[in-house]
């Protein structure tokens, strides 16, 4: 039985503690006044030699006055739009990061649905990491459903657009979608969600512990049949999510392909950090009946899922790009203008690198080596979440500091603490899983 640390413990806390108190900070420094405003605009102007600025206390009653006026009238619009963005800053980043976690366990469980669905001999000597790994799922889910009802409530309306009634009064196009994108119904599909994901994994979780006393293999049935059921909730309940939870922060665009894009994404970061638990573990003397050809396998899906990731990113990006429909190609433009070193930095991080990095068969058995591929995909795919969000919260206020990082630290404290302590709840081996003898004579 695995017995969590006092190291890890700590470590934990002290993430969570440090990402706290820079979450609060960002919140803090957020709300700044008006003028405020208006004097680092006229800073910016001046750094950028715009020369802008207009003494107010010189102006001169002429033939000027009525556009002087429309100008002022304009420059206190944009500055209660900046304004408005540095507010969305600290929400925008904590939601990033939440969503990002998140994420991680819920493409975990899919990943664990499929190998029970299609009774993959290879991967049973890895559930009970998979299983730690999706006891972050109900806690990061629910905390990512408050952060974005709660932007439309307490908050300013700082995530999405369409919580705004004075918005959506004045916005034809948002009226129209008004039963479906509205807070009340918003909030109850998200629970519908929850409670499948978390209905399912309990259950599982719950069959795959009794199968280990259990004096046949009913439980490993049910499991099956659960798991088959549940791909097909998954399926839906994915897609519909993206829409809702991403999408809808630039409610005047869409892509079919987007559902598909954002569990390209949750995919491969799921099955990476189930590769670097199982990789920590078996570094401390845990899971022995872990060879180099699990790492292996799981290198492969790193590999595979990096690029059919990239296959529907370039899918996505070039045929809006090519059709160059206003309403559609706007959505790159605003990324590709204001965000051009994370939005192609981003396909870097999770195409190419992962490319020339794990193609070669022999680097996919070599630890250390995955790690470090790992690492890099994680953060290509915080980035892909950062992209998704950012522009039409912050616009171009963008910058990866204390809130950004705060709020990774709070979530990634927070992981850590409940994987790692639902691993300690049972066995680190599914010992009477019918295929368990042929995962732990697993070779490639």
């Amino acid at each position: 039985m695995y017995t969590l640390s006092n190291k890890l413990r700590t470590f934990s806390f002290a993430l969570i503690i440090l990402g706290f108190i820079g979450v609060v900070y960002g919140f803090m420094s957020s709300h700044k006044s008006l003028d405020e405003v208006k004097t680092m605009l006229a800073d910016e102007a001046a750094h950028h030699g715009g020369g802008h600025a207009v003494d107010e206390s010189t102006h001169v009653v002429d033939s000027h006055d009525m556009h002087a006026e429309a100008d002022a009238h304009h420059g206190d619009a944009h500055a209660e739009h900046v304004q408005h963005q540095i507010a969305n800053r600290p929400w925008s980043a904590l939601y990033v990061a939440a969503f990002f976690f998140m994420m991680i366990a819920l493409g975990a469980l899919a990943f664990y649905a499929l190998q029970y669905a299609s009774q993959a001999g290879w991967s049973p000597v890895l559930f009970r990491v998979m299983e730690g790994i999706t006891a972050y799922l109900l806690p990061g889910a629910i905390i990512v459903l408050l952060i974005a009802v709660a932007s439309g409530t307490i908050g300013h309306y700082n995530l999405f657009v369409w919580m705004d009634p004075e918005v959506v009064a004045h916005d034809k196009l948002l009226q129209g979608k008004a039963d479906w994108l509205n807070i009340g119904w918003f909030a109850v599909r998200g629970l519908i969600f929850i409670a499948g994901w978390s209905l399912y994994r309990h259950f599982s979780r719950k069959y795959s512990i009794a199968q280990d006393d259990a004096d046949d293999n009913r439980f490993f049935k049910k499991n099956f049949r659960i798991s088959a059921g549940f791909l097909v909730f998954f399926i839906y309940s994915e897609s519909i999510m993206s829409w809702d939870w991403i999408m809808s922060v630039d409610p005047h665009w869409f892509s079919t392909l987007f559902g598909w894009y954002v569990f390209a994404s949750m995919f491969v970061s799921g099955i990476t950090v189930i590769a670097l638990v199982t990789i920590y573990l078996k570094s401390k003397g845990l899971l022995p009946l872990v060879n180099d050809s699990h790492i292996h396998d799981l290198a492969k899906f790193m590999f595979g899922i990096s690029v059919f990731w990239t296959y529907l990113w370039f899918s996505q990006f070039m045929l809006i790009w090519y059709s160059n429909i206003p309403e559609e190609v706007t959505y790159f433009v605003t990324r590709i203008e204001d965000y051009n070193l994370p939005f192609f930095g981003m396909v870097a991080l999770n195409f190419l690198f992962p490319l020339l990095v794990l193609m070669n068969s022999d680097y996919k058995r070599v630890n250390w080596f995955v790690v470090m591929a790992g690492v890099v995909i994680l953060f290509g795919h915080y980035l892909d979440i950062f992209n998704m969000i950012m522009p039409a919260t912050v616009g171009d206020r963008w910058f990866i500091g204390i809130p950004e990082i705060s709020s990774v630290l709070l979530f990634a404290g927070l992981f850590i603490f409940i994987v790692f302590t639902a691993l300690t709840k049972a066995p680190l081996l599914a010992k009477r899983n019918p295929l368990v003898k042929e995962s732990e004579q697993f070779h490639y």
